[in-house]
């Protein structure tokens, strides 16, 4: 690889990781969990492609590259699934509060009916 090639990669590189940054800072709290599951997409992506790596069998260090690579990805899937259904959790509502709460305010509407008859 040649000078020049080298300095453009790292050029490209490091304005990817600058912009990346900037992108990712002013994303809204809200739309984290869709962020979450789209970066989930890319990761399978990836994951594809590192298979691809370690099943192509170039030689003995592009498959224990492509064995890394597919650990990477698999950890980082799983990781970001997980993460996503924790979060998308704490937006649900709990079943049984909102049952207790329908039995006190029914008990308050009798004894309320009672005492005004």
């Amino acid at each position: 690889m040649s000078s020049s090639t080298l300095i453009s990669s790292l050029y490209v590189f490091s304005l990817a990781a600058f912009l990346g940054y900037l992108v990712i800072s002013r994303v809204p709290p809200l739309l984290h969990t869709p962020l979450m599951s789209a970066t989930n997409a890319i990761s399978g992506i990836s994951l594809v492609g590192s298979l691809v790596t370690a099943g192509a069998h170039y030689n003995t260090m592009s498959t224990i590259l492509g064995f890394i690579a597919v650990v990477c990805s698999t950890t980082n899937v799983v990781g970001g699934f997980v993460i996503t259904d924790r979060m998308l959790k704490m937006f649900k509502r709990k079943p049984t509060a909102s049952k207790e709460l329908r039995a006190k305010s029914e008990e308050l509407r009798t004894k309320t009916k009672d005492l005004t008859q």
